[in-house]
């Protein structure tokens, strides 16, 4: 049976299939965000940086919700079509939704140990991680898992995370406290002198991870998945923690094991795994 036509919604003026639609600045005024959980995290965590919102036609009716907060706050809600999002995002994984936003605010990696000291909490790291689906797999484990926060070791000179990062974290990056770095093992060491303990994941040697007497706060390191931990990490780490398998192949994807050493991590503060 034919669908019956749409009425008007007065709310949203006719789209006009000529008019661009609006860049990131490439000074970095802007940042984009797309995804579908993505973008729903981003409007309720961070609804102050929402400037423009962006969905493909057969995605509105899914976004009542969504276009009221946007009439509401007076944030544009366009709708385009499938090549203007692929033009606006550079990708076809946008999920039919896109927003622009004001640049996520990123905290020192004091301002962090700050956190973790006072709360007790726990966080992931990241050494020389730099595929940004891996990323993206990490920080929505870390906050399925309630993980506090991510720190990121990156090169200079700015160490960013990925929109693709952001789009597999399913929502994750906007529920976790972010900070960045570009000297990772002076970082690890500084907050090990504020009383952060600093466990490195490594795929052998070291202690096994089953029942292993993790304390707060906490902040446990992944390393590249060719190369590992590099050696000045390993140098900052108060123990170095192996997931033992069976030993038909050598490692685990730096994902999943990130996400079974969250798991494990997030036993003895008594949170459901």
């Amino acid at each position: 049976m034919a669908r019956p036509p749409r009425p008007p919604s007065p709310s949203r003026p006719p789209r006009k299939p000529t008019a661009p639609p609006v860049a990131p600045s490439p000074a970095g005024g802007t940042e984009l965000v797309y995804g579908y959980r993505a973008v729903l995290a981003l409007v309720a965590r961070r609804p102050e940086a929402v400037l423009e919102l962006h969905a493909q036609g057969d995605l509105m009716p899914r976004l009542v919700e969504l276009g009221s907060w946007a009439r509401g706050r007076g944030v544009p809600l366009r709708e385009l079509g499938e090549r203007e999002l692929l033009r606006l995002t550079g990708t076809s994984n946008h999920e039919g939704l896109c927003a622009l936003t004001r640049p996520r605010r990123w905290l020192s990696p004091g301002e962090l140990a700050e956190q973790l000291v006072c709360t007790r909490g726990a966080a992931i790291a990241l050494d020389r991680v730099r595929n940004p689906y891996n990323i993206g797999a990490i920080l929505r484990s870390a906050a399925f898992f309630g993980l506090d926060g991510a720190l990121l070791g990156a090169p200079a000179p700015h160490p960013a995370l990925a929109q693709d990062a952001v789009r597999v974290a399913e929502g994750g990056a906007e529920h976790l406290l972010l900070s960045r770095t570009t000297d990772l093992a002076d970082t690890l060491g500084r907050l090990r002198s504020r009383g952060v303990q600093v466990l490195g994941a490594e795929s052998d040697g070291g202690v096994g991870l089953a029942g292993y007497p993790f304390r707060r706060p906490t902040v446990v390191v992944m390393g590249n998945e060719r190369e590992g931990l590099g050696d000045r990490i390993r140098a900052q780490c108060d123990a170095l923690v192996r997931i033992d398998g069976t030993g038909a192949v050598g490692s685990l994807n730096v994902s999943i094991a990130a996400s079974l050493m969250i798991a494990e991590l997030v036993r003895p503060a008594g949170k459901s795994v």
